[in-house]
């Protein structure tokens, strides 16, 4: 499990660069706003960095998914080793020839040391911490889209008023194209040099006010170009953000769903070990037959009592194991649906073993 533990910190390690990149570039969206709202005719997010930070969360959760399949791997390898402490070692099968009693004394002492239950804790602790390692991720994802979406809903608004202020410069200036064409009809046949004097004071006044309507039409019109291009990558990167999130939230179903199944799994092999040892027993104790002594014949009665109550106790709670069990490999069949569509490049190469190919 060596190699789990230093994929795990690789993976958190990958983690808080991912999180750093995508608090960057939310920074980066809020201080564009900012600069919108300024007025300032450039905005600093572009396509690259957005694909730069999507294209290291891939890689993220390219490697949580190795690691999750790893996992898989370890779990399958937990019914091979209880076939092999459910029957006894070739060694302890030899010295069965010779006593029967030191080979089963040797084969009990080796369940009694084994390390199955440990290793199930720990490959249970393995997913429960890549799991909150997730749920971190998704936490923060979830926080930045709700910036994200706060700030887009704002600068929206900003916009419309700004196109509003803009259509209402340009009805201005439109309204102000006939005045300054008939007083320059009116000058053009003006005799009175007073009278035409007033008219280009006029026409002056009015120039002057077209002018800067046009310059505050230039003015808001960049402004609201430049709040058109946030809200265009404030929407790319939302859509980033969900779509990280939803990747995230099929991982953490994955595990939390196999962690439920490896816990049905242990109890399972548990049961079916312990079944295997009671068995022995009742063997050894039924070759013993009627010519041990009476403190036998009543371990065999009381064992015997023990072991029909313990079989009414199996089969009646034999149908809710079953239920529950039923349902957690159905719950397990639609994570593992869910995992292998949106990774089934990194399936195909674990299943294949195609590492290294393109």
């Amino acid at each position: 499990m060596a190699d789990f533990d230093a994929q795990i910190r690789k993976s958190q390690e990958e983690v808080a660069k991912a999180q750093a990149r995508i608090s960057a570039v939310t920074a980066r969206v809020e201080a564009a706003r900012a600069k919108a709202l300024a007025g300032e005719p450039e905005i600093d997010i572009e396509n690259a960095t957005l694909d730069d930070v999507r294209q290291h969360a891939d890689l993220m959760n390219a490697n949580i998914a190795e690691l999750i399949m790893g996992l898989d791997d370890v779990t399958a390898g937990f019914s091979r080793d209880f076939d092999e402490m459910r029957s006894k070692t070739g060694w302890e099968s030899f010295v069965g020839v010779f006593s029967r009693g030191k080979s089963e004394s040797m084969r009990q002492e080796r369940l009694r040391t084994a390390s199955i239950d440990d290793k199930l804790q720990d490959l249970i602790a393995k997913s429960d911490v890549i799991v909150r390692l997730l749920q971190g991720q998704l936490d923060l994802l979830n926080d930045q889209k709700t910036r994200v979406e706060a700030n887009l809903g704002d600068t929206l608004v900003e916009r419309e008023t700004t196109v509003a202020a803009l259509e209402s410069v340009r009805a201005e200036i439109a309204g102000m194209d006939p005045k300054i064409i008939e007083l320059e009809n009116r000058i053009s046949v003006e005799q009175d040099a007073a009278a035409r004097t007033r008219l280009e004071t006029e026409l002056a006044e009015l120039n002057t006010r077209h002018n800067a309507l046009v310059q505050d039409e230039q003015v808001k019109l960049a402004k609201s170009q430049t709040l058109e291009r946030y809200i265009e990558k404030g929407k790319t990167w939302v859509d980033s953000l969900q779509n990280q999130a939803a990747t995230q939230m099929v991982l953490i179903n994955k595990l939390q769903t196999d962690t439920r199944q490896r816990v049905v799994l242990y109890d399972a092999l548990t049961k079916s070990l312990k079944t295997a040892q009671q068995q022995d027993v009742a063997h050894r104790i039924n070759e013993i037959g009627v010519k041990t002594d009476q403190e036998a014949q009543a371990a065999m009665a009381a064992i015997g009592t023990a072991t029909n109550q313990r079989m009414a106790e199996m089969m009646e709670a034999h149908e809710d194991q079953m239920v529950f069990a039923r349902k957690v490999l159905e719950q397990k069949a639609k994570a593992d649906e869910r995992f292998a569509r949106r990774f089934a490049a990194i399936v195909e190469k674990h299943d294949k073993n195609l590492y290294g190919r393109e």
